[in-house]
């Protein structure tokens, strides 16, 4: 182990620390939380699910599929992605671009993790999923807020710094991280108005105020979740890092 990975890795367990002393609802990671519980909550026997922007990384897993007879149908504009999820996780794989996508309106279940960041119309991208959901299916998205301080700096410096910064300082991060992101209206309030202009009922907005881009420098950590808890108390549910929808299409 190098100086400089020693180094991160002590700064990183004082961050882990430091989050301790803070609010429950501060060191939940909404990231987990959405495939840990929210999809196995969510996912029923013989339904038909489309997995948007899984690629290589589908939500729900094959023995799970087939233990519930489940019908997963994967979307994603890149077909080498679709191609490298394990064999039989898709039942039928679509290569598109979700904001021009035209659904067939048979989906009880769409499930989104961490793509609508990446798109530059979200509208266009709801629009395309309440196109998939027949009337009563459900779609869970989850989304990085364009409020998180992360989604600004990832808006300002440029593609090839900010890859070899992430991937330098998270190795780990290399084989599904640093596509470009736009943050598109990416806000919670952003997103419950544009999903009900495209007839998706919002049931739930779970909202998250954890991130672990800044724990391998401390100090610049804890800065930054002390900004977290005054940004909170005046910008409220837009201070989320961050959310999670549930949503019903009407």
């Amino acid at each position: 182990m190098t100086a400089a990975r020693r180094l991160i890795d002590s700064q990183t367990k004082l961050s882990n620390r430091f989050d301790c002393l803070l609010p429950e609802d501060f060191r939940v990671d909404g990231n987990r939380e959405y495939l840990d519980k929210l999809v196995p909550a969510f996912v029923q026997p013989r339904n038909v699910i489309y997995d948007v922007g899984g690629g290589k990384n589908p939500a729900v897993g094959v023995e799970r599929k087939a233990e519930l007879g489940l019908r997963v149908i994967g979307v994603d504009i890149d077909g080498a992605e679709l191609a490298s999820a394990p064999a039989g996780s898709y039942d039928q794989t679509v290569c598109a671009d979700i904001t021009g996508y035209q659904g067939p309106g048979d989906g009880d279940l769409v499930i989104c993790q961490a793509l609508l960041e990446h798109v530059r119309d979200t509208s266009g991208a709801l629009r395309a999923i309440s196109s998939i959901l027949k009337p009563g299916g459900r779609a869970l998205i989850f989304v990085p807020s364009r409020n998180a301080v992360y989604a600004r700096l990832n808006l300002l410096l440029p593609e090839a710094l900010k890859r070899k910064i992430l991937f330098t300082v998270f190795p780990d991060m290399r084989r599904d991280h640093g596509f470009r992101a736009f943050y598109d209206r990416c806000t919670p309030a952003g997103f419950v108005g544009m999903a009900a202009q495209h007839g998706l009922l919002t049931e739930d907005c779970r909202l998250y105020f954890k991130s672990d881009y800044f724990r391998f420098c401390f100090p610049l950590h804890a800065a930054w979740r002390l900004w977290m808890l005054v940004f909170r108390l005046f910008a409220g549910r837009q201070a989320a890092e961050t959310f999670t929808l549930i949503l019903r299409k009407q």
